[in-house]
């Protein structure tokens, strides 16, 4: 299934809803009632086609291709100091699931251009996320285009679909009728062994699987998307009481969102929505509405990508 063409930004009438979840991952509580105002949003996540269109355009170069600075990253190997990104490597066996450096690498020369290295590219990949944009890649090219990066709350929001409280973008199955919905990891066996029952074994092309309520493609898989909220541990233990329900909710602020189990990298992190083609039901079950992740806004990854949203549909 492919998303028309023709349908590129999808208009929401915006209102109440519920935020969150008490029923899975701690970060994600409390579900709490929250409104949102009208918006309108990009159907699809931006792809590959769109985003080297604003590249021809601008001359932008991506934070994955910029040469660092070795007073940036004391410490750092020589060899690590070359630009490029993180990349999914599947493991050859079972390994300790703790441990994420286990399948993530650093490769240098792995940019939205070459998504696992200076040997691969984008052939056949036109119509597919892109990815290995970092935060201000994504707020450039929504700055191109006249619109902005969602809010944490409109992400949500738009995710769900009309759908109140249900776990999952369609529902609270994940498999309705045995039917795999989203780009998801398709095995039990993370991070090595896929059934390759979905057909995909990285990212693909948007609209690949069936869209949400509101006509909306990805929000659930195939990859996480930057939101423009800071990160905080959990919801406002106070959101949502009965004698407020927030509006247009914003997350937590800049000093808050820094990771203090890595205080040497004072970096700071923004909320990601809607898991990855990674998610395992056996290891992230985050390809759900209320599943929210930090991410440091300098790291793209393979498996991070963006939507944009704006106050009103508008030619693009």
């Amino acid at each position: 299934m492919t998303a028309p063409s023709a349908v590129r930004v999808v208009d929401l009438a915006g209102g109440p809803f519920l935020m969150g979840s008490d029923d899975h991952y701690p970060e994600e509580a409390p579900a709490h009632r929250v409104e949102v105002d009208p918006f309108a949003i990009d159907a699809c996540p931006i792809t590959n086609r769109e985003f080297a269109a604003f590249v021809a355009a601008t001359g932008y170069r991506t934070v994955a291709e910029r040469p660092l600075d070795p007073a940036d990253f004391p410490g750092a190997p020589a060899e690590n100091l070359q630009p490029g990104s993180m990349v999914f490597t599947p493991t050859a066996g079972p390994v300790d699931l703790r441990h994420l450096s286990q399948w993530w690498r650093w490769v240098p020369g792995a940019c939205w251009r070459r998504p696992e290295g200076p040997r691969s590219h984008l052939a056949d990949r036109a119509e597919h996320p892109v990815v290995h944009v970092a935060h201000e890649d994504a707020a450039a090219y929504a700055a191109w285009v006249g619109a902005a990066l969602p809010t944490e709350a409109q992400w949500e929001f738009a995710a769900r679909g009309g759908l109140s409280g249900a776990a999952f973008t369609w529902g609270d199955e994940p498999r309705p009728g045995g039917r795999i919905m989203a780009d998801t990891w398709d095995g039990p066996d993370f991070p090595w062994r896929l059934t390759g029952e979905s057909g995909w074994t990285r990212t693909a092309p948007v609209g690949s699987f069936p869209p949400n309520g509101y006509g909306l493609y990805d929000m659930a898989g195939n990859v996480w998307e930057w939101t423009d909220d800071w990160w905080t541990t959990q919801h406002p233990a106070r959101a949502g009481t009965p004698c407020c329900t927030p509006r247009n909710p914003r997350g937590g602020d800049v000093h808050g969102s820094y990771d203090p189990a890595q205080p040497q990298f004072p970096i700071p992190r923004k909320v990601i929505k809607g898991g990855s083609h990674l998610c395992a039901d056996t290891y992230c079950l985050r390809y759900r509405p209320a599943a929210r992740r930090p991410q440091q806004i300098d790291t793209g990854m393979s498996h991070i990508g963006f939507r944009c949203v704006w106050d009103r549909a508008g030619p693009r």
